[in-house]
């Protein structure tokens, strides 16, 4: 059995008229000669009946602290089943037979970290069973079972995290990520005028963008389906275009004669409000570092760009965590300075890995803009610079400019 397995992201399911355009994806792909599994998200964004912000509008900001996770799971979990039934519905009137299964009866399994549940194991037997009977079964996404039975949800970006364990699961030939965007592209177009669609970019380049800012995609559901060497595509659902091919290898897909692996840097992501935190350690102690970062990750408190001295801990963490952070800070007796309203920049590419004078390249580029460099770091694809918020679609742009990216 032949299977692909499409993902398409509430803009795209939000209207008739658009879920007129999902129905034509999935003819395309049945029309190809395969059986089709779609993952759906809820309809539309805030405001939109059924979309999953104004569901838990149905409830209220102060109601909700009374709400346990568990019981906001099955709340939340309704918008994307809604979805799936819909769909059902708009494929039959196109004449095609379909069914829907809910995450937990197409066998997605989580743990029990409710409203960020983490899938733990796919059974894809009732998946398959359906695939015999109807070549169209809708799955609605972002949600799963415990192995009590419990409904979970799976935090932000859910649904891609759906379609990729189901395709590893079924071992599909490839998986769609649909959404209202031509695929990756070099650099927020919003930012960036002239940023241009990437072909085909490799898992890992892919998930640090998601990582560094890049909306495009989930990074989980990019680690799943490169687990599983399961080709990703990510399509406009509202054009005719290729997208953007995801592989272990940049080049897969094309021909044989092209050199696509020379490129240096793929493209240019940002996350804005973060706040530079400098804890001054006078004493020069060693376990001064250690009860900082014990106590940070107590309070669920994610850190960044962390570098660490004989006599400074400089790190960083997003601005709704500055207040939380500095007064855990100031319980420990330590002075500290405070930088809010910064942002991360980041360089992003495979082609860089021993490559000499990348970094020149950046402090260039951002020197030349008039942008001070605040704290750096990198990784072996990533090179990252902390800028103020205010320079950060500067930054941007004179380093799309510098590595011709447009």
């Amino acid at each position: 059995m032949n299977i692909v397995v499409q993902k398409f992201g509430g803009t795209s399911v939000a209207s008739r008229d658009k879920r007129k355009q999902v129905a034509k994806k999935v003819a395309l792909a049945i029309k190809e000669g395969y059986r089709v599994v779609v993952v759906v998200s809820a309809m539309g964004r805030l405001g939109e009946a059924y979309a999953t912000d104004t569901l838990l509008g149905l409830v209220g900001q102060q109601s909700s602290r009374h709400i346990s996770n568990k019981d906001l799971d099955l709340l939340m979990a309704c918008g994307e089943i809604i979805s799936g039934v819909v769909m059902v519905s708009e494929l039959k009137a196109e004449g095609y037979e379909a069914t829907c299964l809910t995450g937990g009866q197409a066998g997605i399994v989580t743990d029990e970290s409710f409203s960020d549940a983490r899938i733990i194991m796919v059974k894809p037997g009732e998946v398959l069973k359906e695939l015999e009977k109807v070549p169209i079964v809708i799955v609605a996404g972002f949600q799963g079972v415990t192995q009590g039975g419990r409904v979970t949800t799976l935090g932000r970006g859910g649904s891609d995290t759906t379609a990729a364990a189901l395709g590893v699961a079924l071992k599909a030939e490839r998986i769609d990520i649909y959404t209202d965007v031509d695929g990756v592209k070099t650099a927020d177009p919003r930012v960036v005028e002239e940023a241009k669609t990437l072909r085909n970019i490799t898992y890992n380049e892919v998930c640090q963008l998601a990582h560094e800012g890049a909306k495009v995609i989930h990074p989980r559901a990019v680690e799943i389906a490169m687990q599983g060497n399961v080709p990703l595509r990510i399509l406009n659902t509202f054009t005719d275009g290729d997208g953007t091919l995801v592989t272990n290898c940049a080049g897969q897909g094309e021909s044989i004669t092209d050199i696509k692996n020379d490129r240096l840097i793929t493209g240019i992501t940002h996350k804005p409000h973060v706040t530079q935190l400098t804890v001054h350690n006078d004493q020069k102690s060693d376990a001064v570092p250690v009860k900082i970062f014990q106590s940070l990750a107590a309070a669920k408190i994610s850190v960044d760009f962390i570098t660490i001295t004989d006599e400074k801990i400089i790190f960083t963490v997003k601005d709704i965590d500055k207040d939380n952070a500095v007064s855990i800070i100031k319980n420990l007796d330590l002075e500290l300075d405070i930088k809010p309203d910064c942002a991360k920049v980041a360089a992003v590419g495979a082609g860089m890995t021993g490559v000499p004078g990348v970094m020149a390249k950046i402090v260039e580029a951002l020197t030349e803009a008039g942008i001070k460099i605040l704290q750096s770091a990198d990784s072996y694809t990533s090179i990252w610079c902390l800028v103020t918020q205010k320079d950060m679609e500067k930054a941007v742009r004179a380093l799309h400019r510098k590595f011709q990216l447009g």
